[in-house]
């Protein structure tokens, strides 16, 4: 992920972070993929955070990069998630 993608994704993993009071303490945006270190809050599964992410996240990239406002079936930006303990 170059240019403005890049620099939207960090802008937006922020503001959605910021909605559910999670917190990025590390993050690397790769060329195919990204690395984040989150402090969630116990009330959230940590499924449910990643999904949240990747789900608007794809969304806004959708909008902003591929011209759709709506009918997001079928968007595949975000393929595979590796969860570690």
């Amino acid at each position: 992920m170059f240019g403005a993608i890049r620099k939207h994704l960090g802008e937006v993993f922020h503001q959605l972070a910021n909605q559910k009071d999670i917190v990025i303490e590390e993050g690397h945006l790769m060329k195919d993929h990204v690395h984040m270190c989150l402090s969630i809050p116990p009330k959230y599964a940590v499924p449910n955070v990643v999904g949240f992410l990747k789900g608007k996240s794809a969304i806004s990239i959708a909008r902003n990069f591929k011209g759709r406002q709506r009918n997001f079936a079928g968007e595949e930006f975000w393929v595979l998630s590796h969860l570690r303990n």
